[in-house]
């Protein structure tokens, strides 16, 4: 394996990103590598999505350093966009698009060959089952279907980064098994996911890492089997992020107490 094949895919180092003078992550730092199913969850609000929109170039940081594939997210942006895909939380599209002419409208941004985008069109949009529906409007298409063609939309290029927030909302059972299908794929080919999601039984079957996020800190990441130790990762993941905070005065919020995976792996295996 040469070192193209073993250099990260994401490195995030001492990120932060502040909304006035609220801080909504603070020095964060991990490393997404080839191979990867990153997990990446937290309560609403604990800078996921945050964290997300910069990692894909939406919005800048203030502090730290994005770098897809060796790619500074901040100064090379596009060509960071070339070797990623983003699906939003909200699968928002051209409405007055069909969906052929948003998917041929992608393929043109990533400079596909014509060859090339009709077999992976007809491949992505097969196994989703969403063919017959691509010759209408995006505006007749329910919410499952908008999220199937940005999905097809997103690994049509076979990016080296695929970044997810929220990919199963509003998939059905059969679209949900072909999508975690494809990711394993994409991950098999050396490529990496990393996704957000609430669903923390899909987390823990689907990825081989995770981070878990809490008021904008990183509280545990590495090795799934390491961060949930004898538990579930449901019971972690509560343990790790529902600690109590102490108030330091009228108005002020205090530091939570930092508790290690494995910690709460051992107190959720207590109450067991």
């Amino acid at each position: 394996m040469n070192a193209a094949q073993t250099a990260p895919i994401l490195e995030i180092s001492d990120y932060q990103k502040r909304y006035g003078g609220k801080v909504a992550v603070r020095d964060l730092s991990l490393t997404v590598e080839p191979g990867d199913i990153y997990g990446f969850i937290g309560h609403n609000g604990a800078g996921k999505t945050t964290l997300i929109r910069s990692v894909v170039g939406v919005q800048p940081s203030d502090a730290g350093t994005i770098r897809i594939c060796g790619v500074n997210v901040a100064t090379d942006p596009v060509a960071a966009k070339r070797l990623c895909a983003y699906v939003p939380d909200n699968p928002d599209v051209y409405e007055f698009m069909t969906g052929i002419q948003y998917l041929t409208y992608l393929a043109d941004l990533f400079r596909m060959p014509a060859d090339a985008r009709a077999a992976r069109i007809t491949e992505l949009a097969g196994r989703l089952e969403l063919t017959p529906a691509l010759g209408e409007p995006v505006g007749s298409y329910s919410h499952g279907m908008r999220q199937k063609l940005v999905l097809i939309g997103a690994l049509m290029h076979d990016p080296k980064l695929l970044v997810l927030d929220e990919p199963f909302v509003g998939l059905d059972p059969v679209a949900s098994h072909e999508l975690k299908r494809m990711l394993r794929e994409l991950a098999a080919r050396g490529g990496a996911v990393f996704f957000s999601s609430h669903v923390l039984e899909v987390v823990e079957k689907l990825c081989n890492k995770v981070a878990i996020i809490r008021a904008g800190e990183l509280l545990a990441a590495g090795p799934t089997d390491a961060v949930r130790g004898d538990a579930s990762l449901e019971s972690v993941f509560l343990d790790l992020v529902e600690q109590d905070e102490p108030a330091s005065g009228p108005g002020e919020r205090g530091t939570a107490a930092r508790v290690s995976p494995a910690d709460a792996a051992a107190r959720s295996t207590d109450r067991r």
